[in-house]
């Protein structure tokens, strides 16, 4: 099959459909005249054929693709998404009636899978909930990001147990929800968690961006992230252990520099076993969390770090945020703790099992799961430290991840 450029202008034609067999073309045909779409976009070849076209021709706005050819339906789905334009509805159609692959292909921002065979009333709520999407998309107001009110906040916790990337996530979380556009980076390339606490995996955005500085923008971001929320990208790794090479000197500040460029508000969980080979982490950062509790350790060690952010990070605000309170008993009161570390604790998170408990139950953060337990209540007033707006406001919703939907 030969495509040539079908939009005489070089412009986006609106819809195109990629069918395996005549039967499905057909009924898609049927639908896209019911619509007074052309019926000549309607083209034979599955996937693989969608791909070879779309680097000949402007990508549409809608885009119908057969997997039933596939022998990869995830890795062809990749290829898709790499000439595929940001906001590019899809829906695929295919054989296998799989949960998994459902679930995956949803995950990587499909907008809907159709088991063959196909019936026209299947496919005209098909298309019109895709129309729907569509809709949507353009509703929503651009949000017109102020240079000067980046943000970059990297906690580091203090030692392992504490839920710093529990507390991480949610503070991403909020700032979605409050409307911006926010990226979190999980700096533990082997146990990172901040996808898996919205039930997705993170895939090998990260590990791509240390071994390909060089080929980091906006673009490769849009494909790298996983998006919980439709403000939210998360950029991680559950690299197998030891596999990934020591990156570059100038691979982290530059991932760094394009999140800040593309993100009004870039949050980094940072282990502390990760600090002192990339401390360079800590440079771009309007704010450092220590996240800590009341014991004799963390008072050493909170010591230690303050010391080496003024260095590393001068300009940075510092906050002082313990977790777990009332978990055991403390080590060191609080205004000994204070005093030791000469800086006030900002906000002390308190400890419930219960929600924590529930909120894992239901595969959801704690903040969207518990809005009214009290760590949440806390963990808005973290997030207030860093935002000038109401961040206790900010209502629960449930998002989908993205890969080809909206830019940010």
């Amino acid at each position: 099959m030969s495509i040539t450029n079908t939009s005489p202008t070089g412009e986006r034609e609106f819809f195109a459909a990629f069918l395996s067999d005549e039967d499905s073309k057909s009924m898609f045909e049927k639908v896209a005249v019911e619509r007074d779409w052309s019926a000549d976009m309607c083209f034979t070849g599955g996937i693989a054929a969608s791909v070879r076209a779309l680097g000949a021709m402007p990508c549409p706005e809608f885009l119908i693709v057969d997997l039933s050819e596939s022998n990869d339906p995830r890795e062809d789905m990749q290829s898709l998404a790499e000439v595929c334009e940001p906001g590019t509805v899809v829906v695929a159609v295919g054989e296998q009636n799989d949960v998994s692959l459902y679930r995956d292909l949803i995950h990587a921002g499909v907008h809907d899978y159709l088991v063959k065979p196909l019936s026209v009333e299947q496919v005209r709520e098909c298309v019109a909930s895709a129309e729907e999407a569509m809709a949507v998309q353009e509703e929503e107001p651009v949000v017109e990001e102020v240079k000067g009110d980046k943000k970059q906040i990297v906690f580091v916790g203090l030692r392992g147990g504490l839920g710093t990337s529990t507390l991480v996530t949610n503070i991403a979380w909020l700032f979605a929800e409050n409307g911006q556009n926010t990226a979190l980076l999980d700096m533990d390339f082997y146990f990172g968690t901040s996808a898996l606490q919205f039930d997705l995996e993170p895939g090998r955005g990260l590990a791509d961006a240390l071994e390909n500085p060089n080929r980091v923008d906006g673009l490769f971001l849009e494909r790298a992230v996983v998006k919980p929320h439709k403000h939210l990208a998360i950029l991680g790794a559950e690299a197998p252990i030891g596999s990934l090479r020591a990156p570059s000197d100038d691979a982290l500040p530059h991932l760094i520099e394009a999140l800040g460029e593309n993100y009004q508000t870039v949050v980094v969980d940072l282990p502390r076993q990760v600090l002192g080979e990339h401390g360079d982490v800590l440079s771009a950062a309007t704010d450092v969390v220590l996240v800590s509790d009341y014991s004799l350790t963390a008072a050493r060690d909170c010591i230690r770090l303050l010391a080496h952010i003024k260095f590393a990070a001068p300009s940075a605000k510092v906050h002082i945020v313990t977790t777990r309170q009332g978990q055991n008993a403390d080590e060191v009161d609080t205004k000994d703790f204070q005093n030791s570390i000469e800086k006030t604790v900002s906000v002390n998170i308190p400890f419930d099992p219960r929600a924590l408990m529930d909120a894992a139950k239901k595969g959801k953060i704690l903040i969207d799961a518990a809005p009214g337990a009290k760590p949440s209540a806390a963990i808005k007033q973290v997030a207030a430290l860093f935002s000038d707006g109401d961040m206790a406001n900010a209502k629960g919703a449930s998002w989908m991840g993205k890969l080809l939907g909206k830019k940010n």
